[in-house]
């Protein structure tokens, strides 16, 4: 079975105008956008990664972007808080265990751009398939980090690092199947 897409396509921030400087402008806007969502930081009993709103951004910021953007703009924040910006979650910086995820938010912001710009935000549907998908991106990459930083077994790294998020992660889902098509059938009105 293939996964038929829609030929390429624009994302949101190709409504932008000026593509140098927007281009500049949207990738440091996002990768804010994140460090900002980061702030919003619930501890989670037992697991040393907190649930925060930066899984949200990065996803957003990749699909509203497109996948060269996105994962620039991911790349940035992880670059700028590995080298002291103080706003991964709850206004660290340097190198958390967490950091994995952050990492995964480069290649989530890279497929999530990259589907986004072949219609894949466009229905609610489609953005749910997209936005699981780029969750999958960051758990690919966090959950391996997670068990080589903590020195975890995968079935622990599975029990802290993605079972306590997994319905954070419907609500974030479910939050951009309705932002993104939303945001579409406003661009759509111009």
């Amino acid at each position: 079975m293939t996964l038929a897409l829609a030929p390429r396509r624009t994302v949101l921030a190709d409504f932008v105008p000026g593509a140098l400087v927007r281009d500049l402008t949207l990738v440091v806007a996002g990768a804010a956008f994140t460090g900002l969502a980061a702030q919003v930081a619930l501890p989670i009993p037992g697991s040393p990664v907190p649930l925060t709103g930066q899984t949200f951004a990065a996803l957003l910021v990749g699909a509203s972007l497109g996948w060269q953007r996105g994962a620039t703009s991911m790349l940035l924040y992880l670059i700028a808080g590995v080298a002291g910006v103080p706003w991964f979650q709850g206004g660290s910086s340097g190198v958390p265990v967490s950091l994995g995820y952050v990492v995964g938010f480069v290649f989530a912001g890279a497929l999530v751009g990259y589907l986004a710009g072949r219609g894949g935000d466009r229905t609610p549907l489609r953005t749910i398939g997209t936005m699981a998908l780029g969750n999958l991106a960051i758990y690919s990459v966090g959950v391996p980090w997670l068990m080589a930083a903590a020195g975890m077994s995968f079935g622990k790294a599975l029990a802290v690092g993605v079972l306590p998020f997994l319905i954070g992660d419907a609500l974030k889902v479910a939050l951009a199947a309705g932002v993104l098509p939303g945001a579409w059938a406003l661009v759509r009105r111009r």
